[in-house]
């Protein structure tokens, strides 16, 4: 790793912010641990956390009318084109024929589910949600490419009054767009033309009784244009924190915004892996916290590089949707993270942490009470949450300059 200048410490009330995520019995509990010096159960108790952080499921429904891009759509939240391997079969007639799990090719516990079309012969309104097992959902995403019919209002009415959200989506608005400007160039209105769109979408549901409704217009082809950040925004306020973690690493790297939430997401993650490190430390056996460290910060920095988009298969396919050389947008990466993550890569590092390490330790043990009994682990803390907290400031600045590299602008 490069020579870093000193970690950008957080302040007390964002640490102690960060105790939000966690149930108000667990973080007395490991409070109560760091305040009598148990730094073993302390970690214990954050292990379980991060461990149900980690494990926990997001089942996103998918379904609409037959032909309205329900297939493309599962393909491009997942990151993937029609065309790559795992993607979901799409075509001009129903290919959907019965619920079909689409787990995310990175986060295998997110799962998009590409559901039957509504109105087909084999799926009426009135008992689609008992055919395709509604309670396996999270949320569902309701889906036309042109008009809103009484199908999706009383599908939406349905998962309501069974006390789940639904979240309508108009595709292909790219499509209209592009249509428009060909019969109309000298009239063509981008803005006034996706406000006709949504209007419609509207009145076409409240004439079927549906109150203010919802509609976020989407293009599956460019995903990052249109209504898709308000929608991610709309899904992240509305969703329960472990699954809202769960779905914002799980989005595409498709704009900088999204890329500053993942660092946020995970910077919040740093003083937990680093207490661990810390609660072993404090265990007396020969070894076994180097051995703890090296671990944690092997799987950590996997995953900082695998959630930000650089390793090899995500570069060679956003330079395959650029349309432009792999080397071109390897070019800005700067950080040896993005290359190699190895066991003697990570020791490597942590021989050259000691400084920030003890500036870290600290930090913590004057600045935050919780904290003051770190004392045989400190060191063990000072490390692990120096290097996180600069590998992941490093790899983030990678993605930022990659995505701005193969776009050409502050997408």
């Amino acid at each position: 790793m490069a020579d870093q200048p000193p970690v950008a410490l957080p302040s007390r009330a964002e640490l102690l912010e960060e105790y939000d995520i966690i149930t108000d019995d667990d973080i007395e509990e490991i409070k109560d641990a760091l305040k009598g010096g148990r730094m073993a159960d302390a970690a214990s108790k954050i292990m379980e956390n991060l461990q149900a952080l980690e494990n926990a499921r997001l089942d996103i429904a998918v379904t609409g009318e037959s032909g309205s891009g329900k297939s493309s759509f599962v393909n491009a939240i997942r990151g993937l084109g029609d065309e790559d391997d795992g993607a979901a079969p799409t075509g001009v007639v129903e290919t959907t024929l019965k619920p079909t799990p689409y787990p995310h090719p990175k986060h295998p516990n997110v799962t998009i589910w590409d559901l039957p079309g509504i109105g087909t012969p084999n799926f009426q309104s009135n008992t689609y949600l008992k055919q395709v097992d509604f309670c396996c959902y999270d949320f569902f995403i309701l889906i036309a490419s042109e008009r809103f019919k009484s199908n999706h209002a009383r599908l939406a009415q349905e998962i309501q009054m069974q006390g789940k959200r639904f979240y309508f989506v108009r595709s292909k608005v790219d499509w209209d767009l592009e249509a428009t400007k060909k019969r109309r160039p000298q009239a063509y209105d981008e803005e006034g033309i996706l406000q006709q769109i949504r209007k419609n979408c509207q009145e076409c549901l409240k004439a079927e009784n549906v109150a203010s409704p919802r509609i976020f217009l989407l293009s599956n082809w460019e995903l990052s244009k249109y209504d898709f950040m308000l929608l991610e925004e709309t899904l992240e306020r509305e969703l329960p924190s472990h699954k809202r973690h769960a779905f914002l690493l799980a989005l595409p790297n498709i704009s900088l915004e999204i890329l500053r939430k993942k660092k946020e997401a995970l910077q919040k993650q740093i003083w937990k892996l680093a207490t661990v490190s810390c609660g072993v430390a404090a265990v007396p056996i020969p070894g076994l916290s180097v051995a703890c460290d090296v671990a944690i910060l092997v799987k950590s920095l996997s995953e900082y590089r695998k959630n930000f988009g650089l390793d090899d298969d995500s570069l060679h396919k956003l330079a395959e949707k650029v349309n432009k050389p792999v080397e071109e947008i390897k070019v800005v990466i700067k950080s040896p993270l993005a290359k190699e993550i190895s066991k003697d890569v990570v020791v490597k590092m942590l021989t050259k942490a000691g400084g920030g390490a003890l500036m870290v330790a600290e930090y913590f043990a004057s600045t935050v009470p919780i904290f003051g009994s770190l004392a045989a682990g400190g060191i063990s803390f000072g490390t692990t949450y120096y290097m996180l907290h600069s590998s992941l400031n490093e790899v983030a600045e990678d993605a930022h300059n990659v995505l701005i590299k193969a776009f050409e602008s502050d997408v």
